[in-house]
């Protein structure tokens, strides 16, 4: 299992925007170093800790498309509720 731990949101005032990359990136790069070949991410950050959904799930796509892997060929993201579900299911579709 890989667990990581969202920024708290500070209203953008203290790098959550890459602070929240970074545990994404790690948890792939984990995930190729273990020969794993599907990962799964709920909505990091966006529950208690406050990071706004729309920009959080632009970030978990954005580093997931982008990220070169050799084994690792299926990533999901786990929506818990329907706003999260449409923001991705939007972005996706661009």
């Amino acid at each position: 299992m890989i667990h990581t731990v969202g920024p708290r949101w500070n209203k953008g005032d203290s790098n959550e925007a890459e602070k929240l990359s970074n545990c994404y990136k790690n948890s792939l790069s984990l995930a190729e170093e273990n020969d794993l070949t599907a990962i799964a991410f709920p909505n990091i950050s966006t529950g208690i800790y406050g990071y706004p959904k729309e920009a959080a799930a632009a970030i978990a796509i954005e580093v997931a498309q982008n990220f070169v892997a050799i084994i690792l060929e299926k990533v999901v993201f786990v929506c818990y509720d329907d706003e999260n579900y449409k923001l991705y299911q939007s972005i996706l579709e661009q």
